[in-house]
C-alpha cells in the first residue's frame, strides 16, 4: 500500500480542505488516515465500523483489548454514543473540551465493540486542533483514534515520526506539523460513582478538583500494570519504549550526575552504545556516551514536549542502553514519569 503525505500549510485554506475531504473520504469508506492533535499524531478510523476499527489494530499490532478513544467535534455527538452522563462530566467538558482531556461512561449500542476493546464503556475526547476537528466534522462525527504509532513505541509527535511506524500500512498521513503538548490525553472515568483518573495529562488531578471536587488517582498509575482487562489506554500494555533499554536515576542532581556518567561509562566499557538523558541545566554535568537535553526544568511543558522525540533519536542512532534524570516537575510530572515509567519498564535506579 501507499501512503500520501499531505501537508496542511496555514494560509492555503482552500487546498488544505480538499486535502481534509480526500482524508475523510478514505474514514468514510473504511480506511484509516494519520492525522495531528494537540497532544499527540492520532491513527484515525470510523469509530461506528466495527472493520474500521479492526484495521487500527492490524496496523499498530496493538492489542484487541486495550480500548480506544473516540474524538467528537461538539457536545451533541457525546449523547449519541454515550449514556448515564453525570454534570460533572458536563462540567469538566465546559472548562477543557475542545482539550486534552478524555472521559469514559457507559457506551450505546451503536458504538462497536471493536472500537471500546469489548468493554461496555466508551471513552470520549474532543480534541483542540483545528485539523482534528474539521476532519472529524468531514468524517462524519466520529473517529477512533488511538496513537499513531506501533504498537508499545513512543507516540509520534510530528508527521515523520507516523511515517516511520506506517509507511506501507495506511493510505495517508496528514501532515500538520509539531504538536504543541506531546503527552496524551488525561483520562477520567465517569462509568463509577467516584471520577477516577486513568491517565494522568496536561490537565493534571489538582485542576479536575477545582472544578468537580473529589476524584480518586487509579492505583495502578505509578505501579507495576496488573493482569486486570484495561478500561482505558495504556493501563496494562508496555508503552512508549524506545528500542533501547531505558533505566532512570532519581535522586538529588549531584548524585543522579555522578550515577548516570559511572553507570555510562560502565555500559560503554562493555562494548554498549549509551545514551543520556539531561536538561538544559544538567547536560554539561555529563561526560559519556550520547549525550541529550529534553528541555529546561524551568519550563516543564518542554520536556513533555520533546520526550517521544528524544526516545525516537535514540532508537535513529542504534543505542543499547538510556540513563535518563527522573523529571518529578510541580504541574505536570506525574503525567511525564507516568509515560517514563511505562517506557522504562518501571526500571528506576535510587541514589
Amino acid at each position: 500500500m501507499e501512503t500520501i503525505i499531505e501537508t496542511i500549510i496555514e494560509g492555503q485554506d482552500i487546498q488544505n480542505q480538499q486535502k481534509i475531504e480526500t482524508a475523510a473520504k478514505i474514514l468514510r469508506e473504511g480506511g484509516l488516515v494519520a492525522f495531528p492533535t494537540e497532544t499527540v499524531y492520532g491513527l484515525g478510523a470510523d469509530a461506528l465500523n466495527p472493520a474500521a476499527s479492526k484495521k487500527i489494530y492490524e496496523a499498530k499490532g496493538r492489542p484487541s483489548d486495550n480500548p480506544l478513544i473516540v474524538h467528537i467535534s461538539c457536545m451533541e455527538d457525546l449523547d449519541k454514543i454515550a449514556v448515564r452522563i453525570p454534570a460533572q462530566a458536563k462540567k469538566l467538558a465546559e472548562h477543557f473540551w475542545p482539550g486534552p482531556l478524555t472521559m469514559i461512561f457507559e457506551k450505546q449500542e451503536i458504538v462497536p465493540a471493536e472500537t471500546t476493546g469489548g468493554l461496555s464503556t466508551v471513552a470520549v475526547r474532543m480534541p483542540d486542533h483545528p485539523v482534528a476537528r474539521d476532519l472529524i466534522q468531514a468524517a462524519g462525527g466520529y473517529i477512533a483514534a488511538p496513537s499513531a504509532n506501533t504498537s508499545g513505541k513512543p507516540s509520534p509527535t510530528r508527521a515523520e515520526h507516523v511515517a516511520l511506524d506506517m509507511d506501507g500500512r495506511i493510505p495517508m498521513i496528514l501532515d500538520g506539523g509539531a504538536v504543541g503538548i506531546g503527552l496524551e490525553s488525561t483520562i477520567v472515568d465517569f462509568s463509577e460513582e467516584t471520577p477516577m483518573v486513568l491517565r494522568p495529562g496536561y490537565i493534571t488531578p489538582d485542576m479536575i478538583r477545582e472544578v468537580i471536587g473529589e476524584v480518586w488517582m487509579d492505583p495502578g498509575l505509578v505501579e507495576e500494570d496488573s493482569g486486570i482487562h484495561p478500561k482505558a489506554p495504556g493501563m496494562k500494555y508496555k508503552h512508549y519504549a524506545p528500542k533501547a533499554e531505558l533505566i532512570l536515576v532519581n535522586g538529588a542532581q549531584e548524585k543522579v550526575q555522578q550515577a548516570i556518567n559511572y553507570l555510562t561509562r560502565e555500559a560503554i566499557e562493555s562494548g554498549k552504545n549509551a545514551g543520556v538523558i539531561g536538561t538544559d541545566e544538567s547536560c554539561c554535568g555529563y561526560h559519556y556516551g550520547i549525550i541529550k537535553s529534553i528541555g529546561t526544568r524551568n519550563d516543564e511543558d518542554t520536556i513533555a514536549r520533546h520526550l517521544y522525540g528524544i526516545l525516537r533519536e535514540f532508537d535513529r542512532e542504534n543505542v543499547d542502553i538510556i540513563y535518563s534524570e527522573s523529571f518529578s516537575t510541580p504541574r505536570i510530572g506525574q503525567a511525564i514519569m507516568n509515560r517514563m515509567l511505562k517506557a522504562a519498564g518501571h526500571q528506576v535506579i535510587e541514589v
